[in-house]
């Protein structure tokens, strides 16, 4: 799988490991288990198999950064019945064009991805029991603005990151 991707500023990015270690500091599943060089907070903007980018996915990062307001937490269900918990991210017109954008200069982007369909979010925990999600709610606290900086292309086969924008803040 591949995936283009949304890095946040450093205050922001800071919010969300402090999401993280709250949650593994209670016992509970956490992005901060995940000890590859590459994890580290995002925004997903295209998922698919075979998705490249291009020049012109690149002359997308122009637009950036981005403001953007974090929503609430979410759950998205799995089929193995656990769930993965996330901070919602506000659809703003800005960041609506420029996913839009983004999807104009790929394809094989997975449905879920796509203009129209897409739930920007950032993760904090996968595989949560029924029961841990009640106790993560519990040890999490409000996170409200935050920035988008860059942009980068995950491809999981090779583990391999490809920086598509060189801003780092």
């Amino acid at each position: 799988m591949r995936s283009i991707e949304l890095t946040l500023d450093s205050p922001t990015e800071t919010a969300i490991v402090k999401d993280w270690d709250q949650l593994e500091t209670a016992g509970l599943p956490s992005l901060a288990r995940h000890s590859g060089s590459s994890n580290r907070p995002h925004i997903t903007v295209a998922a698919g198999p075979a998705i490249e980018a291009t020049d012109a996915t690149a002359a997308a990062c122009g637009a950036l950064p981005l403001g953007m307001s974090f929503g609430g937490l979410v759950l998205f269900g799995t089929a193995s019945g656990k769930f993965v918990l996330s901070r919602s991210v506000v659809l703003s017109e800005q960041l609506v064009d420029f996913h839009r954008a983004v999807h104009e200069t790929i394809t094989g982007a997975l449905d879920q991805t796509l203009p129209g369909r897409w739930t920007p979010h950032v993760t904090l925990a996968r595989r949560l029991t029924r029961a841990e999600v009640g106790a993560a709610l519990a040890v999490l606290g409000p996170v409200s603005e935050g920035k988008c900086v860059g942009l980068r292309l995950w491809d999981g086969e090779s583990r391999s990151i490809t920086l598509l924008s060189a801003r780092t803040e």
